[in-house]
């Protein structure tokens, strides 16, 4: 009732997700444990039931995870493409328009592929 949720609240859920996107700063990473591994956000929503998350490595900049973002959607949504597809397109379309590894790097898949 602190209006934090957290990892392990999240984990606790039950849930019937295709995809979780967190697309604000450091969302993919997690804290690596002897015997869970990487632990964090990602895995808590696979935990909870999602079949995949889509999460940032490092802290993102605004306006490009925007565009990003948009694109995204677009591929999914629009033109029916798988996730990782549609964020493999949205990712070329930044680096064709001149974006650094930085503005679309952090964004990784977490799950199953499709």
């Amino acid at each position: 009732v602190d209006g934090v949720l957290t990892a392990t609240e999240i984990a606790q859920l039950k849930l019937n997700a295709d995809l979780v996107v967190l697309s604000g700063c450091e969302t993919g990473t997690g804290q690596a444990t002897k015997a869970e591994g990487i632990v964090g956000l990602s895995q808590a929503f696979i935990t909870a039931g999602s079949r995949r998350v889509c999460g940032s490595l490092w802290k993102v900049e605004d306006t490009s995870t925007q565009k990003l973002m948009s694109d995204f959607y677009e591929g999914l949504l629009a033109q029916g493409l798988s996730t990782s597809r549609a964020l493999q397109q949205a990712k070329m379309k930044l680096l064709r328009n001149g974006a650094a590894p930085f503005y679309w790097a952090p964004f990784i898949l977490v799950g199953s592929p499709r």
